[in-house]
């Protein structure tokens, strides 16, 4: 039939239109059935930034996208439907607080929705609409240090996945290492600590690294980096009896538990990439966050995903 493109179009998981405003919504009297929906649609005319067009019907919706005469006047005749997803592939939700421009927020509200279909139909912030296809977002861990918590590098990479718009759809998955279990696992002792942090009881005496004790305990356990070696060193003149904080030596080396975001102290700016693991300095800015966020979400590492 004239007017009606390919059944299915190349849609991979996790597209979603960009920006959103390319998305129509339009309630639907007819069938929804593709050659009907192309019969009623075709020389119809739609807004030029128009792609997609959600038709929702008392039936259920579905999902069209739509090709047009020209994208040069502000309306323009529509020459060809391609049929995205009828209602058995199509559920359509209302997420208030979902950003429907945010790779990261559509497919946190598609989980939210019964599993099994192909799209994702989302009503979000301000009520915009957008869709998402086949959400499998990717899953980057984040070894932290607590406390304090939340601990800091998790809070930024939260900030960056909830602000970027050209990100694919992102799942933190925080891993603690705690302070208070190292401690435990050494017994009550008398440890020292790169620094002050609120609120942490520990069994045994604390002293800070970096309020530069005037001397040394010989009983000091020193729960740190290679950064507090040196510093520890620097002061005293001697090495400290050390347990491991450092998250980028805890963690596994081979990313076969999925790509992993980390801080470094040792590394002072930039980013350090290699295939499943980004490292930013313990003073990272945003930008640096956002740049292994990326790296870890590009499509050569979707293999190093789980779950």
């Amino acid at each position: 039939m004239a007017g009606y493109g390919a059944n299915v179009p190349a849609l991979p998981p996790n597209y979603i239109a960009r920006p959103y405003r390319g998305v129509s919504v339009a309630r639907w009297d007819g069938p929804l059935e593709p050659a009907a929906v192309a019969r009623i649609l075709v020389g119809r005319e739609a807004y030029r930034r128009t792609e997609f067009i959600v038709l929702r019907a008392a039936g259920g919706t579905a999902l069209v996208r739509v090709a047009k005469v020209s994208e040069e006047p502000l309306f323009s005749p529509i020459t060809s439907v391609e049929w995205v997803a009828g209602p058995e592939d199509c559920d359509d939700s209302v997420a208030p607080g979902a950003d429907t421009g945010i790779a990261s927020d559509m497919a946190r509200a598609a989980r939210d929705r019964p599993p099994g279909k192909r799209i994702y139909v989302v009503e979000g912030l301000h009520h915009h609409v957008n869709f998402i296809v086949e959400p499998a977002p990717v899953r980057i861990r984040v070894p932290e240090v607590v406390p304090p918590e939340p601990p800091k590098l998790y809070e930024m990479a939260r900030k960056v996945l909830s602000v970027d718009e050209d990100l694919p759809p992102v799942e933190l998955v925080f891993e603690a290492i705690d302070i208070r279990d190292i401690a435990a696992s050494v017994g009550p002792a008398n440890f020292l600590l790169p620094c002050r942090t609120a609120g942490l009881e520990l069994a045994g005496g604390v002293d800070f690294l970096d309020q530069r004790p005037a001397s040394p305990n010989p009983e000091w356990v020193l729960i740190g980096c290679e950064r507090s070696r040196q510093l520890y060193h620097w002061f005293y003149g001697t090495e400290p009896h050390r347990r491991e904080l450092c998250p980028r030596v805890l963690t596994d080396q081979n990313g076969s538990e999925g790509p992993v975001l980390l801080k470094c102290c040792l590394l002072e700016r930039g980013v350090e990439t290699e295939p499943g693991r980004a490292v930013v300095p313990w003073g990272a800015t945003l930008a640096e966050v956002r740049q292994a966020l990326a790296f870890l979400a590009a499509p050569g590492f979707r293999l190093l995903q789980t779950g």
